[in-house]
């Protein structure tokens, strides 16, 4: 696949956006978690600092004192990152757990005497970052009054480390969310463009001739695109069957008046006037040349691409004209077509073409005309054979090709075995010719009628 495909880019656009998506979701998760775990902790560091606050009391030398510490082992602890202070404010008196050792937190001065409970992050030690509660009260004057700071602090690398832990823990599972949203994303843009690829297959059996539209059997969506293309194949039709009937106007105007003219040229012929039949007869052919490839250009774009025609039919219908010519009335007439055999092919292609070569074999035939049919390997075919003199080997290719007049003493235009051919291998079949001896042995073979 291409950039220029549909299905990869839709492919890339969901990959992307579902990165996207869950990139945010991990970022959001993991800052609720750590806002979850902060709750957590402000939850547990207020137990401490309401402890502090209720054993705080004064000792015999009228100084602050604690008379139980917190029992969490850690504030024992030299570092460990868990640590109290208090200080008053007055005296300057300083009580702090033995977590500190020999340090002192710079605790942040506060505007208020509130009781309530402050935020803040500041430097411990080891200049490690802490998160601190700490709150401003008011002591009464057994304690020697004033105000007094309570803090208590705890260090943030245990937060970080909680939130490392839990993305480390989030990762995987938003790994396999994201390869099954993809698979999602994959069927959801196979399923979803199907109906394309329906359209395509459809089209191909219009063009093929297998079918003559595309039908109705799509989605809503793409119903309408459907129905355009039947549309414009229905005019395409409409137009082809005009163009059809006046090429056979056409051909009904123009052949009997060159017909005529032939004869007269035949005629000059005979009484001396030569030079003028030669020239005559040269536009004439020129002429019908160039009707008959025109006509040939219409009868083989046909819109009706999937038909069946009865061979006999069409080949008694040819016998019965060809009959009544001058070269036809004389000759002897051999016909054996089952009357069941049928050939994929439209009943006027098969006519015209039959009908050229009937002609030609009733013109060089001496006696008979032998027209013969077979179904071999589920493929008709039809033989038209004369006892004339036949073609010479070397010029059985030339006889096929468009203008290639071998008898000069005819009226054709040079185009009939041409057109056969054309029309023969527009339907997929093929023409072939061979010398009988005596005579000629034309044969179409057909393509296998579609199941």
């Amino acid at each position: 696949m291409t950039f220029r495909s549909l299905r990869l880019r839709l492919l890339l656009a969901g990959a992307v956006s579902t990165a996207i998506a869950l990139g945010l979701a991990g970022y959001g998760l993991t800052v609720l978690f750590e806002r979850h775990v902060e709750r957590r902790i402000d939850a547990e560091l207020a137990v401490h600092l309401n402890q502090l606050t209720a054993h705080l009391e004064p000792s015999a030398s009228n100084r602050l004192t604690l008379s139980t510490p917190p029992a969490d082992p850690r504030f024992d602890v030299p570092l460990s990152g868990l640590y109290w202070q208090i200080v008053h404010e007055q005296s300057g008196t300083v009580l702090r757990s033995r977590s500190l050792w020999d340090s002192e937190l710079a605790l942040p001065a506060e505007a208020r005497t509130d009781d309530a409970i402050h935020h803040h992050r500041i430097p411990g030690p080891d200049k490690a970052e802490l998160y601190l509660l700490q709150r401003r009260v008011e002591l009464p004057a057994r304690m020697g009054g004033g105000t007094a700071r309570i803090a208590v602090a705890l260090g943030t690398a245990e937060i970080a480390t909680a939130v490392r832990e839990f993305a480390a823990d989030l990762t995987p599972l938003l790994t396999i969310l994201c390869a099954l949203l993809l698979a999602a994303a994959w069927a959801q843009v196979t399923i979803g463009l199907r109906p394309l690829s329906a359209i395509r297959t459809k089209l191909a059996a219009v063009r093929s001739g297998t079918s003559r539209r595309l039908g109705a059997a799509f989605p809503d969506e793409v119903r309408p695109l459907a129905q355009e293309i039947d549309a414009l194949i229905d005019a395409r039709d409409a137009e082809l069957a005009r163009a059809k009937t006046r090429a056979g106007d056409l051909a009904h105007g123009l052949r009997t008046p060159l017909q005529v003219l032939q004869t007269e040229i035949e005629r000059l012929a005979k009484d001396g006037q030569a030079t003028v039949a030669l020239n005559l007869s040269t536009v004439t052919r020129t002429m019908q040349r160039t009707v008959e490839r025109e006509l040939a250009r219409v009868r083989l774009a046909s819109p009706h691409r999937k038909s069946e025609t009865n061979i006999a039919s069409a080949v008694e219908q040819v016998v019965r004209v060809v009959q009544r010519t001058p070269d036809g009335a004389c000759l002897d007439w051999i016909v054996d077509v089952p009357a069941d055999l049928v050939a994929p092919i439209d009943h006027d292609d098969l006519s015209e073409a039959v009908g050229n070569l009937i002609e030609n074999a009733s013109r060089h035939a001496r006696h008979a005309v032998t027209v013969t049919a077979s179904k071999d390997a589920a493929s008709p075919a039809l033989t038209i054979a004369d006892d004339g003199p036949g073609i010479p080997e070397h010029q059985l290719q030339e006889a096929l090709r468009r203008g290639g007049r071998l008898d000069e003493r005819g009226s054709g235009a040079g185009l009939g075995l041409a057109i056969v051919t054309e029309i023969i291998e527009s339907w997929g079949g093929t023409l072939t010719l061979e010398n009988a001896g005596p005579g000629l042995s034309a044969t179409l073979r057909f393509s296998p009628p579609a199941p």
